[in-house]
């Protein structure tokens, strides 16, 4: 349902997007995780026919959103990261002009609006004017005009930025139930759990390339099957990787002066190896955590940070 073949997008000398290629399909959620400014909104707004690829084919339902773009995004709902909602009108009003904009009839918006205003929760406000709402129910609006119309593909650019938890919850179970519902979800996200909790498979981002792609068992098999050893305290760069070079099935995932991140077999059993090498080498360990491996060690280990806010 949604197909990129070879997507770049350069703004003089600035790559943001970098030769991607994914595709999407009917009544899943695809993922696209990475930090602010990887070049997920570049993406979304070549999908969305906003921005002209440099480079690049982007295909809806099967049409080609610059060849065909009227039938391309006839298809598409758009719930973009900043609001794009009118907060001297009411909720409504809102759901009312965005739907007509998309091609519904009076009839269709009478049925439809209510609907849609229950889905999220806002049948209470209807008639307010926006600009007496909450952040989070603002951004239950913004995702109401995106779906309002009944997208065969919804594209969702950071939905949940800046909402209380009791917010995110229900826009995330929203997100699950249109996937339901047999739509075509496209999610970018920089919240790790976000990620692993909601999208069937995904893409990680990083400096406008994919970096890895695949389903979550898919991408925790990148690390083994292997325990995560996280520790905070004082590391040394040089002498902590020499003392650790005996110890068998063990890899260094992070290393800096403050943290270390250790992927390994049997951690349970190692623990005690772990730290008298440690303490060997100078370092001083003041707290240890261990989990199996998810998504954010994975981007670790790829790119050797951790994700950016």
């Amino acid at each position: 349902m949604i197909e990129v073949k070879g997507l770049r997008k350069e703004y003089k000398e600035i790559v943001a997007v970098d030769d991607i290629s994914f595709t999407a399909e009917r009544g899943s959620i695809f993922g696209l995780l990475g930090p602010n400014g990887a070049g997920k909104s570049t993406t979304i707004g070549c999908i969305c026919g906003l921005l002209e690829p440099t480079a690049g084919q982007v295909r809806v339902m099967g049409h080609d959103i610059l060849r065909e773009s009227i039938q391309a995004k006839s298809q598409l709902g758009v719930v973009p990261q900043e609001l794009a909602i009118y907060e001297d009108l009411s909720a409504t009003e809102n759901l009312n002009y965005w739907g007509a904009a998309c091609g519904l009839r009076r009839k269709e918006l009478k049925e439809r609006v209510p609907e849609v205003l229950e889905l999220t929760g806002l049948q209470d406000r209807a008639k307010e004017p926006v600009k007496h709402f909450s952040g989070g129910m603002k951004r239950r609006l913004n995702f109401a005009c995106g779906v309002v119309h009944h997208p065969a593909v919804l594209l969702l650019d950071e939905p949940t930025v800046g909402v209380d938890p009791q917010s995110r919850v229900r826009l995330l179970d929203l997100v699950r139930e249109q996937a339901v519902a047999g739509t075509c979800v496209l999610y970018t996200t920089h919240y790790m759990e976000e990620a692993e909790k909601l999208c069937d498979s995904l893409a990680i981002i990083d400096h406008g390339k994919i970096i890895a792609a695949g389903t979550l068992p898919e991408l925790r098999a990148l690390l083994g099957e292997r325990d995560l050893l996280r520790m905070s305290g004082v590391f040394d760069k040089t002498a902590v990787p020499a003392a650790l070079a005996e110890l068998e099935t063990l890899e260094i995932i992070q290393l800096e002066d403050n943290a270390l991140t250790l992927a390994l077999g049997s951690a349970p059993q190692m623990l005690n190896r772990v730290l008298q090498a440690l303490s060997s080498s100078g370092a001083q360990v003041r707290e240890t955590t261990m989990n199996q491996p998810n998504l954010e060690s994975l981007f670790i280990k790829l790119t050797g940070k951790e994700l950016r806010e």
